[in-house]
Formats: structure tokens, sequence, C-alpha cells
């Protein structure tokens, strides 16, 4: 029913567009609506009638049992998703004072900047780690999904190196932030 009724629409769409642009053009009415109506609904029509074009293939699709199992249930835990969600809401609330609190007492710390940098590389990999889960599906992707998450810690082991290596053979992140502030 939708195929049917959406080249009507387009056509309505475009003949409303086209009757709005001529009414306030300087122009005649009989000169321009003609035209414009036509090539316009022309493209529009030709837009939306081409074939779909997928920018991803479509993944493996395996079908395992029959038609008359059932769905599989994962194992049910109150605490699982809870607790992550709390660790989650823990670490992102934490960064906010420890990213004020050297600016506002104007007193660099080594030890609070080292929090800071392991709270930001926390909240940054569980980020990531979100994107992943919910984007590369298990039941779909497993080998792709694995190689992600391997990679996904290697970056995050990468990036705590170097922050490691800031904060004790350079001036430390919040030393860097407040000089390229004032810079």
């Amino acid at each position: 029913m939708a195929s049917i009724i959406r080249p009507t629409l387009l056509r309505q769409t475009a003949l409303a567009a086209s009757t709005r642009r001529a009414a306030t053009s300087a122009f005649s009415r009989q000169q321009l609506i003609r035209p414009a109506v036509t090539k316009d609904a022309a493209r529009v029509a030709a837009f939306h009638a081409s074939s779909r074009r997928n920018l991803l293939p479509p993944g493996p699709q395996v079908i395992k049992g029959t038609v008359n199992d059932p769905a599989p249930v994962p194992e049910t835990s109150p605490s699982h998703g809870s607790y992550h969600w709390t660790f989650e809401r823990v670490v992102a609330v934490g960064i906010i004072p420890l990213t004020v609190a050297p600016f506002a007492g104007s007193s660099l710390n080594p030890g609070l900047d080292a929090v800071l940098c392991s709270l930001l590389l926390v909240h940054s990999h569980l980020g990531f780690q979100s994107v992943l889960i919910d984007y590369i599906p298990t039941g779909r992707y497993p080998k792709s999904r694995k190689a992600s998450m391997w990679l996904l810690n290697a970056a995050t082991a990468l990036v705590g190196v170097g922050l490691y290596e800031f904060e004790t053979n350079d001036v430390g992140l919040t030393e860097a932030v407040k000089r390229v502030w004032k810079a």
C-alpha cells in the first residue's frame, strides 16, 4: 500500500514546493509552474524509485536448528547489568571534580593528575567497548568482534603507556592543558 501512495505524495510535495517558489518570484506563474513541477517531480521520483543500495552488505545468515526450536535465552543475572552500569556512572561522575579541582585550586598534584588520566582512560575504553558491543554483534560477526575487542584493548594499553610517560617524563596532563589554554 505504501508503494502505491508514495509516488502520489512525492508529486504533491514537488507541486507544492514549486508552486510556492513560483508564487514568490517576479515571473508569471504560467511560465514557471509547469516546467518546475515536471522537472522537480521527475527528479524526486527518480531518486525515490531507484533501487536501494546498501552501504554494507548483509552479514552471513546462518540458520541453526529448525523452525520449531526455541530461541536461545541467555542465563540471567540480576547483578550483571546493574554493576556495569553503576561502575560506568561512577567513573563518569568522578571525572567531573578531577577536571575542575586542579584549575580551581591552582595546585598541580601529580597524584591527582594520575587519577584523572586513569579515569579518562577507563571512561574512553568503556565508551568504545559499548560502541563495539552495540554495532558488532557476536552472533553475526564473531571473528570481527573478537578482533575489534583485541584492537581496543591494545589501543587502550598503548594510550595508557603514553599517558604514563607523559605524566612521569613531561609536565603532565593538567599542566599541558593549562599551558595550551594560556598560549
